[in-house]
């Protein structure tokens, strides 16, 4: 997940570096690696190769998340790995670019060769024991999770509201996800009727629900859902909402 307004220049890079302080607990608290690679795949994504010794070793599993360090704060901002080479020491991130925050200006600005440092990874959602076909909902910052677990169980039905569904199609298609469901937003939100009744179907199948992305839409699509079944079959992690950062 991450976020660009197009309509807005990003500042020069670099990017504001930490203070001596900052930068002493990031070597304490962090993982280093550098930018192998930046590939922008459309106006608003960008797949972000990493590489490093800091990335060796490393126990990770399709769905768990890394928090990259940003800015001259210790602030951060969490990603989902689309891959993980242990033994190489490489991943790849996927960034959206949206709005004008720290997260969207970081991924903007990042070139080949550039230091980063990152926690984790840690859980986010877990899918691994699900008995059932997974049905993961959600939006443009989780296109990221839906290609990290395209080789499960998750990868069977994937339905996304989106800005611009031209972009989102070709984005999804690059990434192996052709097959997803995408939906346009509409201001008004009726579009999560659509969702809604779109996910409904598979109740029936004994589905385990995977809602992502907009914390107001996941609440709302959460409601309708667990209206007419068991909340154990639906877990829930909302990335972001307007006016607000950090919500993962």
């Amino acid at each position: 997940m991450s976020m660009l307004n197009t309509d807005t220049a990003p500042p020069p890079h670099p990017a504001a570096t930490p203070g001596r302080v900052a930068r002493a607990l990031l070597r304490w608290m962090t993982r280093p690696m550098r930018v192998s690679a930046v590939e922008p795949i459309s106006p608003r994504f960008r797949l972000i190769d990493l590489e490093g010794d800091g990335l060796k070793s490393v126990a990770w599993l399709p769905g768990q998340k890394v928090q990259m360090a940003i800015g001259a704060r210790l602030s951060s901002r969490t990603y989902t790995p689309r891959s993980w080479d242990a033994d190489a020491g490489r991943t790849q991130l996927l960034a959206f670019l949206h709005g004008d925050g720290p997260g969207s200006r970081w991924a903007s600005n990042l070139l080949e060769g550039d230091d980063c440092q990152f926690f984790g990874p840690r859980r986010s959602l877990d899918v691994s024991g699900a008995d059932g076909p997974v049905v993961l909902s959600g939006d443009e910052t989780s296109f990221g999770l839906a290609a990290a677990l395209q080789g499960g169980p998750a990868a069977a039905e994937l339905v996304f509201e989106v800005s611009d569904a031209a972009e989102s199609r070709a984005v999804l298609t690059a990434l192996g996800l052709g097959r997803a469901t995408v939906i346009k937003r509409r201001d008004d939100d009726a579009h999560l009727a659509a969702i809604g009744a779109d996910l409904s179907r598979h109740v029936a199948r004994g589905a385990r629900f995977v809602l992502t992305g907009k914390a107001q839409s996941v609440q709302t699509v959460s409601q309708a859902l667990k209206s007419g079944m068991g909340s154990s079959s639906v877990k829930s992690k909302a990335y972001w909402s307007p006016g607000r950062t950090g919500l993962d």
